[in-house]
C-alpha cells in the first residue's frame, strides 16, 4: 500500500510538471515589419532638434538591434551630434526614436541633408519594408528653401501621388508666396435667397471663386444606400458633378467632412449628443474599438467617391481633404474633450493610411485645421500628426472676424503668422480653411470695409505666405459674400480685385507642373 502512494504521488508530480509547462508555454513571435520615417522632413539650425522614427508593426518578446547607414551632405558630427549606426527597440515595444540634434553655425549654406537607410536587424522575425530610407534636410535658418517640381513628392504625404495633384502641392505651395485662392463652400448649389444659377461670387464680381468646398457628409451618410431614388444618394451625384464642374473650370477642389457619429448615425454636434456618445465615439473607431469597422467602411465609400471623379480630360480630381477639423474645441465629436492628442493623432494615422496604402487613393491632399484655440506653434502642433500626414496646414477662424476690433483681427494675423512660418519650415502649405462674417440683414449688419480692410489684411500682412482661404456658403437668408443690391458688395469687389486675391477667372494652371 505504501509503494502505491509513493507511485500514486510521483504519477500526479508528473502531471503537475507536465500541465505547467504545457500552461508557461510561449507564444512565438508574430512576423513583423519595420519602417523608417521622420516626423519633420525639414528643420532649421534654429530648430535644433529633428528625429528619425523606427516602427514594427507588431510588438515582439525581445528587442531588436536595427542597423543603418547615415549619410547625406550634412556631416555627422559636425552639422548635427553625432548618431550611432545602430538603434534599439525594446521587447515588448514597436517604436524607437533616433533623435537628432542641430548643431547651429554662423555661415550661410545650401540646404543639407541626413538620410538614414535600414540595412538589417538581428530579429530573424523582422522583414524591412519601404520606407527604408529617410531624409531630414537642414535649412540654415536665414533663406527660406524654394520647392523646385520634381522634388515635390519628397515633401508631399502621398508621394506616389498622380501627376495632377503633385503639381496641385507645387502651384499652392508657390501661389503662397505671393497670392491666395479665394473660395467658397457649396458655391454651385447654395445661394443668397435661393436664387439659383451663377455661383454668388459670379454673380457680384463675373468669377466664379477660385476654390470649391464641399462636404462628405450627405456622402457617407448611413442612408445613402446608392439608388437612384434615394435622396443622400442624389446629393452625392449633384457634388461630384460640381466637383467635376469646378475641376473643368481650373478650380481647385476642398472636402471637410461632418461624419456622423457612430452609435446612432445621426449626429456631430455634440449638443444633440447623449453623453455617451460624445465620450465614447471617437474611441470606439480607433483600431480595435467596437465601431473601427464601420469607420472603415465610411473610408472606403470617400476612397470609392476619390477613385470615381474624373475631370474632362480623362484624369482624376485632385482634392484637399481636411477631416476631423475644429478640433481644439468641444462642439465636434472629435473635439479635445473628447480625445487625448495621442488619440487623435492615431486616429489620423490610420486614416491616412489606409486611404493611401490599403484603398490606393493617390488623389488627396491631406489639410490639418483646428479652430482658433492657439497662439504658439507648441499650441497649434499639439496634435500634429505628423509631416508624413499631412500636406497642408490650415486653421479655421471666424472668432477673431466677429466684429471684435482691431486687436481681434491683428491676433488672427499672428495666428496665420503661426501656420504661414510652420509651412515655410516643413516644406508644406498653409491656409485659412474657413472663415467668413455672417451677415443677416435685419439682424446682423454688414461691418464696413470687412473684405477690403479687416480680411485682406489680416491674410496679406506680415508677408504671410497663404494659399487659399475658404468663406463657408451663402444661404437663403444670410451671406458670407454679397450679391448685388445688397450692402457690402463693391466693397467685395474691390476686395476680389486686390493684387494678392485670385478668383477663378485669374487661376493659372493648377494640374500642371513647369
Amino acid at each position: 500500500m505504501k509503494k502505491l502512494k509513493i507511485v500514486f504521488a510521483l504519477v500526479c508530480m508528473a502531471l503537475f510538471i507536465y500541465s505547467c509547462s504545457k500552461d508557461d508555454k510561449v507564444t512565438p513571435d508574430p512576423n513583423a515589419t519595420l519602417k523608417i520615417t521622420t516626423e519633420s522632413n525639414t528643420v532649421s539650425e534654429l530648430s535644433t532638434t529633428g528625429s528619425f522614427t523606427l516602427t514594427l508593426s507588431a510588438a515582439l518578446s525581445t528587442t531588436t538591434t536595427v542597423s543603418y547607414t547615415v549619410s547625406g551632405t550634412a556631416k555627422n558630427g559636425t552639422d548635427y551630434q553625432n548618431i550611432a549606426s545602430t538603434a534599439v527597440i525594446p521587447a515588448n515595444s514597436t517604436v524607437a526614436t533616433i533623435e537628432v540634434t542641430i548643431l547651429e553655425d554662423t555661415v550661410a549654406e545650401d540646404i543639407e541633408t541626413i538620410t538614414l537607410t535600414l540595412n538589417s536587424t538581428n530579429n530573424g522575425n523582422v522583414t524591412i519594408v519601404s520606407p527604408k530610407s529617410a531624409t531630414i534636410s537642414i535649412t540654415d535658418g536665414t533663406t527660406a528653401y524654394v520647392l523646385l517640381p520634381e522634388d515635390t513628392p519628397n515633401y508631399m504625404v502621398n508621394p506616389n501621388s498622380t501627376p495632377e495633384t503633385i503639381a496641385l502641392f507645387y502651384n499652392l505651395k508657390i501661389l503662397s508666396k505671393t497670392k491666395f485662392i479665394v473660395g467658397q463652400q457649396d458655391a454651385f448649389n447654395s445661394f443668397y435667397n435661393n436664387n439659383a444659377g451663377d455661383s454668388d461670387m459670379k454673380k457680384a464680381t463675373g468669377s466664379d471663386p477660385g476654390l470649391l468646398g464641399s462636404d462628405f457628409m450627405f456622402i457617407t451618410d448611413d442612408n445613402n444606400d446608392g439608388s437612384a431614388s434615394n435622396w443622400f444618394y442624389q446629393q452625392e451625384q449633384t457634388i461630384k458633378a460640381n466637383v467635376v464642374e469646378a475641376y473643368d473650370k481650373g478650380m481647385v477642389n476642398v472636402f471637410c467632412w461632418h461624419l456622423r457619429e457612430p452609435f446612432e448615425g445621426t449626429e456631430f454636434y455634440t449638443s444633440a449628443m447623449t453623453d455617451f456618445q460624445k465620450n465614447n465615439a471617437f474611441i470606439s473607431i480607433l483600431p480595435g474599438g467596437e465601431n473601427h469597422d464601420y469607420y472603415k467602411q465610411k473610408l472606403q465609400k470617400v476612397a470609392e467617391v476619390a477613385n470615381s471623379m474624373m475631370g474632362s480630360d480623362g484624369q482624376l480630381i485632385p482634392f484637399v481633404f481636411r477631416p476631423f477639423h475644429e478640433f481644439d474645441g468641444d462642439w465636434f465629436w472629435w473635439g479635445a474633450a473628447y480625445c487625448t492628442p495621442q488619440q487623435y493623432k492615431t486616429l489620423w494615422q490610420f486614416t491616412v493610411n489606409y486611404l493611401k496604402d490599403e484603398l490606393h487613393v493617390r488623389n488627396i491632399l491631406y489639410a490639418y485645421s483646428p479652430d482658433k484655440n492657439f497662439t504658439t506653434p507648441t499650441d497649434y502642433l499639439s496634435r500634429y500628426p505628423g509631416d508624413n500626414y499631412v500636406d497642408i496646414l490650415g486653421m479655421d477662424n471666424y472668432g477673431d472676424f466677429d466684429n471684435m476690433g482691431q486687436m481681434a483681427l491683428e491676433n488672427a494675423n499672428q495666428k496665420l503668422q503661426v501656420i504661414s512660418n510652420l509651412a515655410i519650415e516643413k516644406v508644406k502649405i498653409s491656409a485659412l480653411t474657413e472663415s467668413c462674417f455672417f451677415v443677416t440683414p435685419g439682424q446682423t449688419n454688414p461691418i464696413p470695409n470687412f473684405y477690403t480692410s479687416n480680411l485682406y489684411n489680416a491674410l496679406s500682412n506680415n508677408n504671410i505666405e497663404i494659399s487659399f482661404m475658404m468663406f463657408w456658403n451663402n444661404s437663403q437668408d444670410t451671406y458670407c459674400t454679397p450679391v448685388p443690391g445688397v450692402s457690402g458688395t463693391a466693397d467685395f469687389i474691390e476686395f476680389a480685385n486686390k493684387p494678392r486675391t485670385v478668383l477663378q477667372t485669374d487661376l493659372p494652371n493648377m494640374y500642371q507642373l513647369p
